[in-house]
C-alpha cells in the first residue's frame, strides 16, 4: 500500500511532533485522556437512554432522560476536538487503518440514530412514556450496536495498525 506524502506533511508539523514527543502532561497522553473522558459522557449518557427505552429500570421516568443529550454533545464535542488532535499526532497510523473507517462509520451511525432518536421520542411532548418507549425500542438497540462497535473498534485500533509514521512498518 503507497502511504500518502500528505500524511508525512502532517507528522512533520510543530504540533504533531509535539503531540507524540512532548513529555509535557498536556502532551498525547493528556489529549488521550480528553478523549476517554468525552467518550465516556457520550456513551455513556446514551447508555442510559438506550437502556432505560429497552425496558431497564422501568421505575425510572422517561422524559427527564432528555436532559441527557445536553451531555452526550458535550462528551461528543470533547470527541471531536480530542480526536483530531491525536489523529494529527498518528495520521499514518489512523489512516492507513481500515479499522479507523469502521470506527467512524459506526460513530456515523451512532450519532445519527442519538440524533433521530433525540427528534423522534423525546422531541415530541406529545407522547407518553408508552408512545417513547414504542418508538425509540429499535433506535435505543441499534444505538447500543453501534456505540459498543464504535468504542471497540477504537480500541482495536492501536493493535491493528501496520504502520505507525510515513514509511515505517509496524513492528519493524
Amino acid at each position: 500500500m503507497a502511504v500518502p506524502l500528505i500524511f508525512n506533511t502532517i507528522e512533520q508539523t510543530a504540533l504533531s511532533s509535539w503531540l507524540r514527543e512532548s513529555t509535557s502532561v498536556f502532551g498525547f497522553y493528556f489529549i488521550l485522556l480528553f478523549h476517554t473522558i468525552g467518550m465516556s459522557l457520550v456513551v455513556g449518557a446514551s447508555a442510559v437512554v438506550d437502556l432505560r427505552i429497552l425496558g431497564v429500570a422501568p421505575a425510572l421516568p422517561l422524559k427527564p432522560l432528555k436532559r441527557l443529550f445536553t451531555i452526550m454533545w458535550v462528551g461528543l464535542a470533547i470527541n471531536v476536538t480530542s480526536g483530531l488532535f491525536l489523529l494529527t499526532a498518528y495520521p499514518t497510523k489512523a489512516l492507513t487503518n481500515p479499522d479507523f473507517y469502521i470506527k467512524m462509520t459506526f460513530i456515523g451511525l451512532a450519532v445519527f440514530t442519538m440524533r433521530k432518536l433525540s427528534i423522534q421520542v423525546f422531541g415530541d411532548k406529545s407522547l407518553d412514556e408508552m408512545a417513547m418507549i414504542a418508538r425509540g425500542k429499535t433506535m435505543a438497540a441499534w444505538s447500543l450496536v453501534f456505540w459498543v462497535g464504535a468504542v471497540s473498534a477504537g480500541r482495536l485500533l492501536s493493535e491493528t495498525s501496520k504502520y505507525v509514521l510515513y514509511g515505517h512498518l509496524w513492528g519493524s
